[in-house]
């Protein structure tokens, strides 16, 4: 019962040092709110909002039915330009692509003719423009294929592809960037604040003060988990459901329950790491550069910016000693295919021995550290 007492009182200390840090407070504000929110929105790997113009030299049915197909949130509203203004809207940069439908092209298409659309895209914009091309050859060659169906003088095989996504019907990317946001920050925030924690007692001197104390290691480093893993479960939860379900709209498929106990063994492994490397450092500049070597990785490497399964063979291996893979699937598991405990059991196991681990090899360290201040 000491032991707990002194755990609580230690970490309640620690909660009253991070409440008076304004600069601190604000960083976990903006990276569980405004940041996650703009990785969410701010681009990705769709066409989004993309300006375009249509030259309709032909005003048939056909070429309507072409231009009413481009909609938000792909494209804006389409505008209707003469050939002669194509050079200078696109130099003055009004418009992504412009689509110049010839003149006798539904008359060419019924007879079975060659025909073309000519797509001009401002190629500055590199990704919109690439995709986006893509996109609208897509749509024109859509609209060609229905309107020769209606007319029935489609000869060709009556065959369509249905493509039907299990987990997300209209494949929006807001909604994978959001989970991964979240847990990139989660990640950082962890290390940071318990790194930092450990670090700033050392700094301040104050270390020696709690050595003089009846504590042991293992008291003092589980108070800075405990107190900082608060904080930050605290602001997933907000950030969950302000955030992720209220502002970008984004479902969760499986359990809330079972989301928040996962995440709260992953803090554990993290900030188990977080205090691995606030004793190996000994300066707020050496954990700054230690955590450039760890956060990066994690973040890079757990399958959230690319699957795991398309990186080279042998870095997969090194991944899975890294908990943030294991988290990011399981995390993924439950909130995009609803996941339940009889799936993920064993990857929480897994993040929870690699805490487990990660926080002797630090209470290792940190007896060795504290008997050289002695």
């Amino acid at each position: 019962m000491r032991s707990l007492s002194n755990i609580f009182w230690l970490g309640a200390k620690d909660l009253r040092t991070l409440s008076k840090d304004l600069t601190m407070i604000l960083f976990i504000l903006y990276s569980f709110g405004l940041s996650i929110y703009m990785q969410a929105v701010g681009g990705g790997e769709t066409v989004n909002n993309a300006s375009i113009a249509i030259v309709d030299e032909d005003q048939s049915r056909l070429s309507r039915s072409i231009a009413g197909a481009f909609y938000p949130p792909y494209f804006q509203a389409v505008k209707t330009i003469s050939a002669a203004d194509i050079d200078r809207s696109m130099d003055e940069g009004l418009y992504t692509f412009v689509v110049v439908i010839p003149p006798h092209f539904e008359k060419d298409t019924r007879m079975g003719r060659d025909t073309e659309v000519q797509v001009n895209a401002d190629a500055t914009a590199v990704q919109q423009a690439s995709l986006g091309s893509s996109y609208i050859q897509n749509i024109v060659t859509d609209a060609v294929k229905w309107y020769l169906q209606e007319a029935e003088q489609n000869t060709g095989l009556s065959s369509d592809l249905v493509i039907r996504r299990a987990f997300n019907p209209n494949g929006t990317q807001s909604w994978f960037r959001a989970i991964v946001g979240l847990a990139d920050q989660l990640s950082m925030l962890v290390i940071i604040l318990t790194g930092a924690a450990l670090l700033r007692e050392r700094e301040h001197g104050t270390i020696e003060h709690l050595m003089v104390m009846p504590l042991t290691a293992f008291e003092i480093a589980l108070a800075k988990v405990w107190s900082n893993g608060v904080v930050i479960i605290f602001a997933f939860i907000c950030s969950l459901l302000f955030v992720v379900e209220g502002m970008l709209d984004v479902p969760i498929a499986g359990s809330r329950g079972l989301l928040l106990l996962g995440t709260v063994i992953y803090v554990f492994a993290a900030a188990a790491i977080g205090i691995f490397l606030g004793t190996l450092a000994r300066t707020m500049a050496q954990f700054a550069l230690l955590m450039m070597m760890t956060i990066m990785p994690m973040m890079m490497l757990s399958g959230g910016m690319s699957p795991v399964e398309s990186q080279p063979q042998w870095v997969q291996y090194f991944t899975w000693f890294l908990p943030s893979r294991h988290y990011v699937s399981f995390m993924q598991a439950i909130v995009y295919r609803g996941a339940d405990f009889s799936i993920v059991w064993k990857e929480f196991l897994t993040v929870l021995v690699m805490g487990v681990t990660f926080l002797g090899a630090s209470l290792i360290l940190f007896r060795r550290s504290v008997a050289t201040l002695k």
